[in-house]
């Protein structure tokens, strides 16, 4: 099984961290006198190896039976890195005493032999050299990744490690895994919670529990080069759930038109049938994946195709993709005609999105491609499709990846786009479309043009938005003249306050990023008074060498805001310690207050570091902070390896007010809403939460030593207007979204896959009881960008004691 890299790795790049290889201690769950892990091995499809597929053998040492329903197993590289997570299979059933129970994993491109019929199927690319397997009491991804923090976690039943694994039982990891070669137990299945001792490397003896060895498996070696088609067709292999029936079976001599190659990349070709059967639920077309090797057919070649039929997932939470792999074709004819493609557009795609699982995987579900629409692109995987005219609702991308819709009237926004308005409301007519022929690339266009004329492909799915169209004729851009907006200047008696994620700045970025952010400034924000800024790096960015000023890249950035008419700007900010506050490793991200010293003041209060934090202090006057600028509560674990809040006290014609800097943690990790799991886990959604209540914590502190006080807080929150996040930051009424204020089309400030959604924010106290607020659309719509999120900028009337209009521009 292949698993894609993700983009965030391939452009940050990973971080190795050394862990504690400490053996676990001999009372490891007690050595098992019932179910082990008996052979683990990492070699499947490799270059030498025999066999086709990785596999985890369970053994019964007991003389009863062993449920094994709930249970997984689980594996982890050897040597984890700070991103690496357990991976884990589901197990149903139950372990006969004395009996094997056999769990696929991930196929390779090479091997020549089938596993035996494996009790269990997972997707799990497993190293073979080294690596960690743990039986597990529950499907929950396991988190240790120490040898004593797995020892210490009640739900691992048995575990292997094996190569240089840290993570291992007894004195060592068993020795010896490779491409031809397995780690296992004894016949006794002696098990001292040594795995040095306890298992030793041979060949590969996979046992299912039928007792069939890979002898009794289907072999998918040389079938020869058939004439005349097998017994599976398509519509067998793709079946009518998202997962193949023949997963990890041979197939011979299956028919096919070729309609589509891919020439790079994971490459491999389309293959319809143009027999089809007559259940919707069942596409006729299937990915043949050809891995380093050239395709070596044409479009419109009527093949045969025999290999391995194989489930690849793009990562651990997303659907998957049926394939058929280590293929062997016989090109019959050439030239042949296409199969009419499916016409994807409003009436033919159903307005629910997917259907639930309560939280678990869909895999196994039917397909009901007339009631849901992810169910529908399912039903369709590999097939034909074509498009036309559809208005582009995500702008191309430096992948070469533009977003469009089908549905036009579903949620559109004032400017173009499609509104992410809630997590039950999923706007079913997003299509992500790509170029097959890097000659022909997708054409650049902005949120509202339209790809206009007929635009057709296959229809695919990858982890990065899930089902796309891979184009083999593409339409082209009618330009909507989409421009770039500019607020109005504030009042001599408003106090302009704005937001802007300047999108991992450092001193290092070239003149043209800090020119183009600039004139954002200067020009799009008419120079407001106060600029909170998120995603401002240390000065050489993501060296690691331990420095944390900034000073340098804010030289540079309000040096360019002059430059693009802007007034002087001077900053204050609290340098993080190095290391602490997560973003790009090295980088040291953090929130800045830019302000013009010509119209508001900041108010200095000493003290304020990285690990002090900001209290509101009770005057007669009202209240003032501790420390200006300051941190809240550095020391929570709300914040732990993420940005803290920055707290600034200012004056704007004599009167105090309040400003609070955030970026919350970021949404990495959540389950995508494309995914098999349905609804998905919001993972990351806790540790905002965290931070939203530390903040309406501050805040309310503020407002109980002056209830009139004005505060603003804003930011990059990472999170949407209706999320538990900005319920809990809101708590109390303390603080008002401003984005709430705007009318639904145009409460947006990023665009995700296609969606128009927001994830930046201000808020305001009750205080402030005149303001005029805008989102200046500048970045998120557009294929050129400067930073991939729009500024936001509120105008106050921090004099008006009276309740006034409230809006925008």
């Amino acid at each position: 099984m292949r698993i894609s890299t993700p983009r965030s790795v391939l452009l940050a790049g990973a971080v190795a961290v050394t862990l504690s290889a400490t053996a676990l201690p001999a009372a490891f769950a007690a050595p098992s006198a019932s179910a082990v892990i008996s052979e683990v091995y990492g070699g499947g499809g490799n270059s030498g190896a025999t066999l086709t597929r990785d596999f985890i053998e369970l053994a019964n040492a007991g003389s009863a039976a062993y449920d094994l329903s709930g249970f997984s197993v689980q594996y982890l590289p050897g040597a984890p890195s700070a991103g690496s997570t357990w991976q884990v299979s589901a197990l149903t059933g139950s372990l006969a005493p004395g009996g094997r129970y056999l769990v696929a994993e991930s196929a390779g491109t090479g091997g020549t032999v089938a596993l035996p019929t494996p009790d269990a199927t997972g997707t799990i690319a497993m190293a073979a050299a080294s690596g960690s397997v743990a039986l597990v009491s529950g499907t929950t991804p396991l988190t240790c990744k120490t040898a004593a923090d797995c020892a210490a976690d009640t739900r691992v039943v048995d575990l292997v490690g094996y190569g240089t694994a840290v993570v291992r039982e007894g004195s060592g990891p068993a020795t010896g895994a490779s491409a031809s070669a397995s780690v296992a137990r004894a016949a006794s299945l002696a098990d001292t919670d040594d795995n040095a001792a306890d298992l030793t490397a041979a060949a590969p003896t996979p046992v299912n529990a039928a007792g069939e060895t890979s002898g009794g498996g289907e072999d998918p070696g040389d079938p020869g080069n058939p004439t005349e088609p097998g017994t599976v067709r398509v519509h067998d292999i793709q079946g009518t759930t998202r997962v193949s029936p023949l997963d990890g079976r041979a197939v011979t001599g299956v028919p096919g038109v070729v309609t589509a190659v891919r020439a790079s990349g994971s490459r491999g070709f389309w293959i319809q049938d143009t027999a089809p059967d007559a259940d919707p639920r069942t596409s006729e077309a299937v990915f043949v994946y050809t891995g380093s090797a050239a395709p070596g057919v044409s479009v419109g070649d009527s093949v045969l195709v025999s290999g391995t039929v194989d489930e690849y997932y793009p990562s651990t939470t997303t659907q998957s993709v049926t394939e058929i792999t280590s293929p062997r074709v016989t090109v019959l004819s050439s030239g042949n005609a296409l199969p009419a493609p499916v016409v994807l557009n409003a009436r033919a795609v159903p307005a629910r999105y997917v259907p639930s699982a309560g939280g678990g995987s869909i895999d196994a579900l039917p397909l009901e491609p007339s009631k849901y629409a992810l169910d529908l692109y399912e039903s369709l995987e590999g097939t034909r499709v074509r498009i036309a005219d559809t208005r582009v609702t995500g702008a191309t991308t430096a992948y070469g990846e533009v977003w469009v819709t089908v549905e036009p009237k579903q949620n559109p926004t004032r400017r173009g786009g499609t509104l992410y308005s809630s997590y039950t409301d999923q706007n079913t007519g997003r299509i992500k479309v790509m170029s097959l022929d890097a000659d022909k690339p997708v054409p650049t266009a902005n949120v509202g043009d339209v790809l206009s004329g007929t635009t057709s492909g296959v229809l695919d799915y990858d982890s990065y938005g899930g089902y796309n169209l891979q184009a083999t004729q593409l339409g082209s851009v009618t330009d909507h003249h989409l421009r770039r907006e500019v607020t109005r200047k504030q009042k001599h008696k408003e106090l302009a306050v704005a937001t802007y994620n300047v999108e991992n700045l450092d001193a290092l970025d070239e003149q043209a990023k800090f020119d183009t952010l600039a004139e954002g400034v200067a020009v799009n924000l008419s120079s407001p008074d106060i600029v909170s800024l998120e995603e401002i790096q240390d000065d050489n960015g993501a060296v690691n060498d331990g420095t944390v000023g900034s000073e340098a890249t804010l030289k540079r950035f309000t040096d360019a805001i002059v430059a693009a008419g802007g007034p002087r700007y001077s900053w204050r900010y609290v340098a993080p310690q190095d290391g602490k506050d997560g973003g790009e490793p090295g980088g040291n991200i953090r929130n800045v207050f830019l302000f013009n010293p010509l119209r508001v003041d900041f108010v200095d209060r000493p003290g304020g570091d990285a690990t002090t934090p900001v209290a509101a202090v009770r005057t007669r006057k009202g209240v003032t902070l501790s420390v200006s600028p300051g941190r809240i509560a550095p020391a929570s674990a709300a914040w732990d390896d993420s940005r803290k809040p920055l707290v600034g006290e200012f004056r704007f014609r004599g009167e105090p007010v309040f400003v609070v800097g955030n970026h919350f943690a970021s949404k990495g990790g959540d389950q995508p809403l494309h995914g098999r799991y349905q609804e998905p886990v919001r993972g990351s959604e806790t540790k905002r939460v965290q931070q939203a209540k530390e903040v309406n914590t501050f805040v309310k502190s503020l407002l109980a030593a002056d209830k009139s006080a004005r505060v603003v807080v804003l930011g990059d929150l990472n999170d949407f207007a209706f999320s538990p996040t900005v319920g809990a930051l809101t708590a109390g009424k303390v603080l008002k979204p401003l984005i709430t204020t705007l009318p639904k089309n145009e409460q947006y400030s990023y665009v995700y896959e296609g969606n128009s959604q927001t994830l930046d924010h201000i808020l305001t106290s009750p205080g402030v009881r005149r303001f005029d607020y805008d989102v200046v659309h500048i970045n998120a719509e557009f294929a050129d960008q400067a930073s991939d999120h729009d500024p936001q900028i509120v105008r106050l009337d921090v004099n008006t004691p009276d309740h006034g209009h409230h809006g925008h521009r």
